[in-house]
Parts: structure tokens; sequence; C-alpha cells
């Protein structure tokens, strides 16, 4: 890991990992500030009538991972941009580290 980290600063080319993870923190803040009613927060909250996923459908959500750093109530965690931006770290770090 230490020799990647070498080459990533001498080549100057990020971590496409920790890029795909800030990008998708700084989505979720994105929406769950909106307040124009537009459907992107609607479907961030959404569930099926059945409460069950279709077949094949992977059982987690885009949210879960960021639940699991910010808390359940993480649409207003977002309302804090200083607070967002210090937990966008840890996310960014636990999610390339889980994979």
């Amino acid at each position: 890991m230490l020799y990647l980290n070498k080459i990533r600063r001498r080549t100057r080319v990020t971590d496409i990992a920790q890029r795909v993870a800030k990008l998708k923190c700084k989505w979720a803040g994105h929406i769950a500030r909106r307040t124009d009613g537009r459907w992107g927060s609607k479907v961030s909250e959404w569930r099926p009538r059945t409460g069950k996923r279709s077949v094949g459908r992977p059982p987690t959500r885009w949210t879960d991972d960021i639940k699991r750093v910010a808390g359940s109530r993480w649409k207003q965690a977002a309302q804090d941009r200083g607070f967002w931006n210090s937990l966008q770290k840890t996310y960014v770090q636990q999610w390339t580290s889980i994979g």
C-alpha cells in the first residue's frame, strides 16, 4: 500500500475509490439540503409497498453506508456543511477500507 501511495504522489493520479466515495458523499449532502421539492430527496426515502426488493436487487441501498457514518438522521446532519465536510473525510476512509 505504501508503494501505491508513493506512485500516486509521483504521478499525481488520484485513487479512484477515494474520488468516487467523495463524490457520493457530496451528492448525498447536496440532495439532503435541497428544499425545492424535486424528486431526488423523495426517491432517497422511498420504500417499496411490499417492503421487499425485487429479485436480483441488492439488499442494501446507496444511503446505507452513509447512514453507517452519519447516523440515521444523516439528512439533518447534512444541513450543517462544516459538520458534513468533516463526516465526508471519515466516510471516504471507511468506504475505501471496505472495498
